[in-house]
């Protein structure tokens, strides 16, 4: 599956399958569920996890709980907006 596709995806009332849960944490996120995605996130126990779970703060505005969550990642909260983020973190999780 490519970036193009995933997005096409967010149009279904279901998910794809796939093999990362973070993958389905930021389609559920893509779709502006925010909960269904935090659910899945935060019971991700890794440094992508972590770094999933921190944008997730970011984006509800809670900037120093993500920036506790970008340290557990081994990330700092990046410099532009939630939008490219997000596609940076498709990208990254449908290429691993």
């Amino acid at each position: 599956m490519d970036f193009i596709t995933f997005q096409t995806s967010l149009q279904s009332a279901t998910p794809p399958s796939f093999s990362n849960l973070l993958l389905l944490a930021l389609w559920h996120e893509g779709r502006g569920d925010w909960e269904a995605s935090h659910n899945i996130a935060q019971d991700v126990h890794s440094k992508e996890g972590s770094w999933v779970h921190a944008y997730l703060h970011r984006k509800e505005g809670d900037i120093w709980n993500a920036d506790y969550w970008y340290n557990r990642a081994g990330r700092k909260r990046p410099p532009y907006g939630l939008e490219q983020e997000w596609q940076e973190m498709v990208e990254w999780f449908l290429e691993h």
